[in-house]
């Protein structure tokens, strides 16, 4: 079992985190009053205006001596051919053949410089997993952590920025 301690409370947790986002960035520039008529939000994809598409992917980081990753939950833009066929094969149990689809954060992850708008590809995988987020190999610190994998301190800070800063 993974375990890790806190960088905040001193407490050691079990068990991976995963941390993301409700809803794309994108979905917070509408107004609160107008998002109901503009907005399709479900816990997996986003339709702003009917021409902006959005589809909720997990950014997976290699976490040294883990038997699991650690898992970013990011909001990736797509153009409309694409999220049309995200929802094609959306429920289906055999989706991995597809064509990974080019695609933008709609994310900003803390403790990394912004990371609106990087590129990614977008990998569709079986049996109702959330599609692989991989971002396209730059300086970024967080492709460099995608490529690289990180330590459980880091996975530590990630937790106790989401589970006690915030708060």
């Amino acid at each position: 079992m993974f375990r890790f301690k806190c960088k905040s409370c001193g407490d050691w947790h079990e068990g991976m985190p995963s941390f993301g986002a409700r809803a794309p960035l994108f979905f917070y520039t509408i107004p609160a009053r107008e998002r109901s008529a503009r907005c399709v939000l479900t816990s997996e994809t986003c339709v702003v205006d009917r021409k902006f598409f959005f589809i909720l992917g997990g950014l997976d980081i290699r976490v040294f001596g883990a038997s699991q990753p650690f898992v970013w939950n990011v909001w990736v833009a797509l153009d409309q051919d694409n999220y049309d066929k995200f929802m094609q094969y959306f429920h289906r149990a055999v989706r991995s053949h597809i064509k990974p689809s080019p695609g933008f954060l709609s994310a900003e992850l803390p403790l990394y410089p912004s990371t609106e708008n990087l590129r990614v590809r977008v990998q569709l995988r079986d049996d109702g997993v959330r599609p692989y987020v991989e971002l396209d190999a730059s300086k970024h610190p967080l492709a460099m952590e995608q490529r690289n994998g990180i330590s459980a301190d880091r996975v530590a800070e990630f937790y106790a920025y989401y589970e006690h800063r915030r708060r």
